[in-house]
């Protein structure tokens, strides 16, 4: 489960100071002991000099992560700066602490884990995390992103996963609007999707357009991965974007689109459909709210694939993203 604390923009050494101080207070919250909290400070304080310093500045968002009975924090780095020359780009195993600029060294020798992608001229993501002293835990198979449109505090839309072993069930909610009522609407649709005994991603649509009917409606999309049969099943209502993305080579990357329903959860819709679509090994599926603009190809980021989920989230939400509307991003990748 992610939590997602808040966005910070970094432009000098006191808003880099504001996000350290955020960090080390969640790392308090979530049971980091003492030393922990202050190694996960330190950190965040290199990564945002580093934005500030070499970037032109940049935004850091803070996250609390639960997983099988413990707690983290996650934190991520984004800049639209130069880029880093020689930055690992190809493998996450090359982004070692060793080959990455003084700062961002410091910052994930520190972490239990890290990952990045930087490409000149577009500019460099940092994910790094923090859990109790000794926990490494893998990689999430699946993870999202979000922020708030400019101007708001909070974000209308919403990402949910449940992770099974035979692959993971995934939520896009955007409530209609912004604000305090589009968090209600994303976040009732959220809470139903947990909470529903089905895994069929029809299914789950129709009860969370029966639960949030008290609310001003949502877009809403699922996807369920089904790596061992080679499909993922996906159904949708309203505006939420859908891909299965095999992974780029020297013609491109292969894009499939998956197809929502014209409707609104809550509200409005016709009888809802599921569909089937191939699903490969290491193939990523990738939704994402209208937020996002849909015109992005991941042939355009060389390697970028081949990073955890978060980092090619990241990546679309920095780029493709628009500030006028709430945006998320969610990244699955099958196995």
């Amino acid at each position: 489960m992610v939590q997602e604390l808040g966005w910070f923009d970094v432009v000098d050494v006191a808003t880099a100071g504001e996000a350290r101080c955020a960090a080390a207070r969640a790392g308090e919250r979530c049971g980091l002991d003492d030393v922990r909290v202050r190694e996960l400070a330190s950190a965040v304080a290199e990564l945002g000099n580093n934005l500030h310093e070499h970037a032109g500045g940049g935004r850091i968002a803070v996250r609390a992560l639960h997983r099988s009975g413990l707690r983290g924090i996650e934190i991520v780095a984004v800049d639209t700066g130069p880029g880093m020359p020689g930055f690992p780009g190809c493998s996450r195993a090359e982004c070692s602490a060793e080959q990455l600029r003084g700062g961002l060294g410091a910052a994930v020798r520190l972490a239990s884990r890290h990952d990045g992608y930087s490409l000149p001229g577009r500019g460099t993501v940092v994910t790094i995390q923090f859990w109790p002293r000794g926990v490494y835990p893998a990689a999430f198979v699946a993870t999202g992103l979000t922020r708030p449109m400019l101007g708001e505090q909070i974000s209308g839309d919403r990402f949910g996963m449940v992770l099974r072993d035979d692959g993971p069930i995934l939520l896009v909610a955007d409530g209609l609007g912004h604000g305090p009522l589009a968090e209600e609407a994303s976040r009732s649709a959220a809470e139903a999707f947990y909470s529903a005994t089905t895994d069929s991603p029809a299914e789950l649509v129709e009860a969370i357009h029966h639960t949030i009917a008290h609310t001003r409606g949502a877009a809403v999309a699922i996807a369920r991965l089904e790596p061992s049969v080679g499909v993922v099943r996906f159904a949708g209502l309203g505006n939420i974007a859908a891909a299965v993305v095999g992974t780029p080579d020297g013609a491109g990357a292969r894009r499939t689109g998956m197809v929502s329903q014209p409707g609104v959860a809550g509200h409005q819709r016709g009888t809802v459909h599921e569909s089937c679509y191939p699903l490969g090994p290491g193939d990523l599926v990738i939704l994402h709210s209208d937020g996002v603009v849909d015109r992005w190809d991941l042939a355009a980021y060389p390697g970028l694939a081949h990073h955890d989920p978060l980092v090619v989230a990241a990546t679309l939400l920095r780029d493709a993203g628009v500030r006028r509307d709430d945006a998320c991003v969610l990244v699955a990748r099958s196995y």
